[in-house]
C-alpha cells in the first residue's frame, strides 16, 4: 500500500507579515512622494513666514495687519510652528493622504488583482484585513511624524527661540514644549486614523480608488460645512472633525482637556466602527 504523504502547512509569523506589508507599502512611488511634499509643507511654512517677518511695516491695511499678527506671534517661538503645521494639515491634507493609503490597501489591490490572491490564500481573512490596516496605520503615524520633526527644525533654524509662547502668556521651557508637539502628533494621529479606518471600510466595497478618495474628500468637505453652521449643532456631536479646533488647547497653559478627550473618544469610536464595517465586508466578499 503506498504511502499517504501528508504536509503541515504553517501560517508565516504576524509580525513577518507586517513588516512585509509596511515595505510593500513604502517601496510605491506615490508614497516616497506623498512622504516628501509633507515634509516640504513646514519649510515652506517657515520660510514664509520668517521672511513676512523680515518684511518692513507696509502700513495699516489689512493685509500689513495680518502680516504683523502673525509675525508677532511666531518670531522667536519656533517650537509653535510644529503646532501650526499640524493643525494646518489636518485640516485636508493628512486625511486625504490617510484615504490614499487606504484605498490602495484593498481597493488598489482590487483593482490590480493582488487582492483576489491574498483572499484565495490560507489565511484568515481577518488576518488580512489586520495586515492592511496595521500598514495604513504605520504610514500615517509615519506622516505625521516626518510633519513634526521637519516642523521642529524649521521652527528652531528660521524661527528661532528655546520654549513655546502659548496663548496664555505664559513660556513653556524647551523640554516641556516639545512634550507638547508630541501629544498633539499623537492626537492628530489617532484623527488621521480614524478617517483612514473609515476609507478603509468605503476600500472594500469598491475595485477602484479613486472612488475611495472622491467619497473621502467630499465627505471631510460636507462635514466642515456641516460644523459651521450653527443651526445644525445638535448635529456637531457625531461629526468627525468636530473637535479638531479644540487641539489648539495643546498651547494653552494650564492645557484644558474636555474638548482633547472628546476629540480622541469620537475618533475611537470612528475607528471602531470603520474597521468593523471593513470586516464584516471582507468576510462576506467573494473577491
Amino acid at each position: 500500500m503506498p504511502a499517504v504523504l501528508t504536509t503541515t502547512r504553517s501560517r508565516a509569523p504576524l509580525g513577518r507579515l507586517l513588516r512585509s506589508e509596511v515595505r510593500f507599502m513604502l517601496r510605491r512611488p506615490r508614497t516616497l512622494v506623498a512622504l516628501g511634499l509633507l515634509a516640504l509643507v513646514p519649510v515652506i511654512a517657515g520660510v514664509s513666514i520668517s521672511v513676512a517677518a523680515g518684511m518692513p511695516d507696509q502700513g495699516a491695511g489689512p493685509g500689513g495687519s495680518a502680516v504683523e499678527g502673525i509675525a508677532a506671534l511666531l518670531e522667536g517661538n519656533g517650537l509653535i510652528l510644529p503646532v501650526f503645521v499640524l493643525l494646518l494639515t489636518l485640516a485636508m491634507l493628512l486625511p486625504l493622504v490617510g484615504a490614499m493609503w487606504a484605498a490602495d490597501a484593498i481597493a488598489g489591490e482590487a483593482a490590480t488583482g493582488g487582492l483576489r490572491n491574498l483572499m484565495l490564500a490560507p489565511v484568515s481573512r481577518a488576518r488580512l484585513l489586520a495586515v492592511k490596516a496595521f500598514g495604513v496605520a504605520t504610514l500615517c503615524l509615519l506622516a505625521v511624524v516626518v510633519i513634526s520633526v521637519s516642523a521642529v527644525l524649521c521652527g528652531l533654524v528660521l524661527l528661532g527661540g528655546d520654549g513655546m509662547l502659548t496663548m496664555s502668556g505664559t513660556t513653556l521651557p524647551f523640554w516641556p514644549s516639545l512634550g507638547r508637539v508630541a501629544l498633539l502628533a499623537l492626537l492628530v494621529t489617532v484623527q488621521v486614523w480614524a478617517v483612514a479606518a473609515v476609507a478603509l471600510a468605503i476600500s472594500t466595497w469598491t475595485d477602484h480608488p479613486l472612488v475611495v478618495l472622491a467619497a473621502a474628500t467630499g465627505g471631510i468637505i460636507t462635514f466642515t460645512v456641516l460644523n459651521a453652521l450653527e443651526s445644525l449643532s445638535w448635529l456637531h456631536p457625531v461629526l468627525i472633525n468636530a473637535s479638531w479646533e479644540s487641539l489648539g488647547d495643546i498651547i494653552r497653559d494650564p492645557m484644558p482637556t474636555d474638548g482633547l478627550t472628546e476629540g480622541l473618544l469620537r475618533a475611537l469610536c470612528y475607528i471602531l466602527i470603520g474597521y468593523s464595517l471593513a470586516l464584516a465586508r471582507m468576510v462576506s466578499r467573494d473577491g
